[in-house]
């Protein structure tokens, strides 16, 4: 497995959040074999941050539950840093709640896609989709975490 750094950055109460050991975990595999040593940022902000960071990196006025951010580092830097994750606090608990699932299991997975985003997987077509998604629920089997695309489960990724 992977050896992950992660700078964990807590912009909320860290009441009711995963601990740091489960997103390192989440976070090592995701990269799983892809990166034998990997970095990654991952910070929890509120509602307005998100939709902050939203509207300037995307144009979209609201809050949304994960942002990626690939690290523009050349290979031949040697950097483990593949980027940052933010995640919205407010928005995955609102989510997990919406679709009753565990809130555990719905951090595991944005967790994760947003990992799998700074190692340049995406959701911009079918076909993207449907390889990333099939990453994921391995991924997320592999941890003991139900299936997050079953037919249970709603408006998970936010497609926009």
């Amino acid at each position: 497995m992977t050896e992950v750094s992660i700078d964990l950055d807590l912009a909320v109460d860290a009441r009711g959040l995963p601990a740091e050991r489960e997103f390192r975990q989440w976070v090592a595999a995701a990269i799983g074999e892809r990166r034998p040593v990997a970095e990654v940022s991952l910070r929890i902000v509120a509602s307005q941050e998100m939709r902050e960071l939203n509207r300037t990196w995307r144009g979209i006025d609201k809050p949304t539950n994960v942002l990626a951010f690939p690290a523009d580092v050349a290979p031949e830097v040697g950097l483990p840093l593949i980027g940052d994750v933010v995640l919205c606090r407010d928005v995955v608990l609102d989510e997990a709640d919406a679709q009753h699932k565990p809130a555990s299991a719905h951090w595991a997975h944005l967790t994760v896609h947003g990992t799998l985003h700074l190692l340049g997987y995406d959701h911009g077509n079918a076909e993207e989709a449907e390889a990333m998604e099939a990453i994921e629920r391995h991924v997320l089997g592999e941890l003991g975490y139900p299936d997050p695309y079953a037919s249970d489960s709603v408006g998970v990724i936010d497609r926009e």
